[in-house]
């Protein structure tokens, strides 16, 4: 059945790859009627955590927020659909690292890096950090539950150099490039919500106390990696700019739980300066105090 469903998918999803950009864009704003007006999908959690995150905000600005978020969802998920045939020239013009310079001087510390992003913007786009990087890049991901999706998205990732690994693979992958000496670079969006029970640390995230993941920082301390924060920022339809902010070049000598309290407190600020580029359908306010 998976199989079949694929089949059924893939040409479409192939000639909307193809699609030129103008066109692209005006298939997202037919995609928005249906997903937003016709199915509504999943609006009532968008509600929820908008008055959960932006109480201050009156119900008609909450409603106005809403309404440009599902159509940047939109158009992101036909971004990511278009990554299938997009040239490299085209997505380095429409996805630009505004200090790639400090990366690449980074690099010459012999360091592997770690990069905190989060479901803001274009994050489907940030593999092509890997087109300015010499090191092995890898992408953490959650597996696709249909595996033939899965390989499909694995092929489009290898365009751009890079790898997935699931949380389950992390761990044994990064021990391993560290006993062969594999410098590395390795994506973390450390945004979504784990599970209450057994969480490592709470803090507090638009002003309500959740647990967090802490995979990024404690990973960086424990394997001498230098830590990153990439803030992304949507600049037009279609277009993004990407900088990279240096969280700490030794993430020993900072308390426990101290960098991703800094992570949380630039992803607010990001939050609080366009609301609309957030990804409001994800439970992040699940489990709270």
């Amino acid at each position: 059945m998976q199989y079949f469903i694929y089949l059924l998918a893939y040409p479409l999803i192939w000639c909307i790859s193809m699609l030129p950009f103008r066109l692209l864009y005006l298939f997202s704003d037919i995609v928005y009627f249906f997903v937003y007006k016709i199915i509504g999908y999943r609006r009532k959690t968008v509600r929820e955590n908008l008055a959960l995150a932006l109480p201050k905000l009156t119900d008609e600005e909450r409603l106005v927020i809403e309404k440009k978020f599902y159509h940047h969802m939109c158009d992101m998920f036909l971004e990511m659909i278009k990554t299938m045939n997009i040239s490299k020239e085209e997505i380095c013009k429409r996805f630009v690292f505004k200090n790639i310079d400090m990366y690449k001087e980074l690099e010459k510390q012999g360091k592997s890096v770690a990069i905190i992003c989060s479901h803001y913007a274009s994050y489907e786009w940030i593999i092509s950090m890997n087109y300015y990087s010499s090191f092995a890049g890898y992408g953490i991901y959650k597996q696709i539950k249909n595996p033939y999706f899965d390989k499909l998205v694995h092929k489009i990732r290898s365009r751009f150099n890079a790898k997935l690994i699931t949380t389950k693979q992390t761990v044994p992958t990064i021990i391993n490039n560290n006993k062969n000496n594999v410098l590395s670079l390795y994506g973390f969006a450390s945004d979504q919500s784990p599970k209450a029970k057994g969480a490592l640390h709470w803090s507090k995230f638009m002003g309500i106390e959740v647990p967090v993941h802490v995979g990024a920082e404690m990973l960086s301390k424990r394997y001498n990696m230098n830590l990153l924060y990439l803030n992304t920022k949507k600049i037009k339809r279609g277009y993004y700019e990407a900088t990279l902010e240096l969280l700490s070049d030794n993430p020993k000598e900072i308390p426990n739980f101290a960098l991703t309290d800094q992570y949380l407190e630039l992803l607010e600020k990001q939050i609080y300066e366009a609301p609309e580029y957030y990804l409001w359908t994800h439970k992040r306010w699940k489990y709270r105090k």
